[in-house]
């Protein structure tokens, strides 16, 4: 078995052990309303924050090139609320069509 394969369940076993955890824990208990307010958010800015490095990231060093611009697209089509199809068409093509100018 590879080490990829070796990662990848180890991954997976962590993951259902994280996501039983909260309703073992919790049980029938509700978080208080400050915390679910955090809870709902935390994804949003996860996903933020994974798009703004894989973006921007480069190694060690910030990068600003054409995928900026497809990012900046898919925000404004995100902030439009366009279906998600039409999000990532739009980003795609405006990248693409940065590169193909650049």
């Amino acid at each position: 078995m590879s080490d990829a394969a070796i990662v990848l369940l180890v991954m997976t076993a962590g993951t259902y052990v994280l996501k039983s955890a909260g309703p073992l824990v919790l049980g029938t208990r509700r978080l208080p309303a400050s915390v679910q307010q955090l809870v709902d958010l935390l994804p949003a800015a996860l996903l933020a924050s994974l798009a703004l490095v894989s973006t921007l990231g480069d190694g060690q060093r910030l990068v600003v090139d054409a995928r900026v611009v497809g990012l900046a697209v898919a925000g404004l089509a995100l902030w439009r609320r366009l279906p998600f199809v039409v999000v990532i068409v739009l980003a795609s093509a405006a990248t693409a069509i940065v590169r193909l100018v650049s």
